[in-house]
């Protein structure tokens, strides 16, 4: 058995992994966020009243990208971990073996093994959500990539400066990541928002613009059409690049399935290989999916 966790700003959640069908929940603790010792302690205690002190692994999933030449991570959300070498410094605090991924990566890897992608070998999870994100798993396992950063396609200069039908010019909005024109800053959770107000001059919610366009509003209806535009665009080439059977997507938008099932006709049209199967589908790892693919990263790597 091995502990795994999925890590936030806000909270550590924490299950027991036996096999890829018996994850147990252990609940949750608050997150260290300034205090290291504090934060591996915490994993600790949780650890030991799972498994003792039998030194099983640890395996963790949590919003942040590891390099895999310096081993060190960038989070932005837990101060006292970014710039580590996290795995060194956990597995030499706790006397146990440890495992971290990206939890978009762990998202991924948990709808390939569990969820919508069971059955296919070339899997990209997508993240609709605060932010952009994706991971892919081939064969069973993930791509993790030069820098920790594939999947990452959500950042990068290449959202259109047009959008919608007829089409209406389109910013290049400023990223949190320094660039301009990622798709992150227009076609995730806030993204739609800022996009709502530059084309209508309102503030609404992601929530609220998805709910008016669901009950036929017109502004909302014409955000959605911008927002599926300029995403199915850079999405398509995602499939096309990676060679994608399926694309489970999670986070906050994924909420809406009317929103996710209108984005996969759009990519559909656009990518390569024609298909009348549903492509991008909602995730069916629903609940904790960054606990399940941390628990799946662990069994893998102690039941080869």
């Amino acid at each position: 058995m091995i502990t795994c966790f999925d890590i936030g700003g806000t909270a550590i959640k924490s299950a027991s992994a036996s096999s890829p069908t018996d994850i147990q929940s252990l609940g949750k603790v608050p997150t260290p966020l300034h205090d290291f010792e504090a934060f591996a302690a915490a994993i600790g205690r949780i650890a030991t009243q799972a498994t003792g002190n039998d030194h099983s692994l640890i395996a963790i999933s949590l919003a942040g990208v590891i390099d895999a030449d310096s081993g060190r991570i960038t989070c932005a959300n837990i101060p006292c971990i970014d710039g580590r070498p996290l795995v060194a410094d956990l597995s030499e605090f706790l006397k146990r073996p440890v495992l971290i991924a990206n939890d978009a990566d762990c998202f991924a890897l948990a709808e390939a093994v569990t969820g919508a992608g069971r059955g296919h070998r070339i899997v990209f999870g997508a993240i609709f959500g605060s932010g952009v994100g994706g991971g892919i798993v081939i064969d069973g396992k993930i791509l993790v990539g030069a820098g920790g950063f594939a999947g990452e396609w959500g950042h990068g200069p290449i959202s259109a400066t047009s959008a919608g039908s007829p089409p209406v010019p389109i910013p290049r909005f400023p990223c949190g990541c320094g660039q301009t024109g990622c798709i992150d800053a227009i076609c995730s959770a806030r993204g739609l928002e800022k996009l709502h107000r530059y084309l209508h001059g309102v503030d609404r919610s992601s929530t609220e613009i998805i709910d008016a366009w669901t009950i036929g509003d017109a502004n909302a209806a014409r955000t959605v059409d911008c927002h599926v535009d300029i995403l199915s665009d850079a999405l398509a080439l995602v499939v096309n690049v990676v060679g994608a059977a399926v694309v489970p997507v999670g986070g906050g938008l994924s909420n809406s399935l009317p929103l996710i099932e209108r984005i996969d006709l759009a990519v559909r049209s656009r990518i390569l290989r024609k298909t009348d199967q549903p492509l991008v589908v909602r995730g069916e790892c629903r609940i904790e999916p960054g606990l399940i693919g941390a628990g799946l990263l662990g069994l893998a790597e102690v039941q080869p």
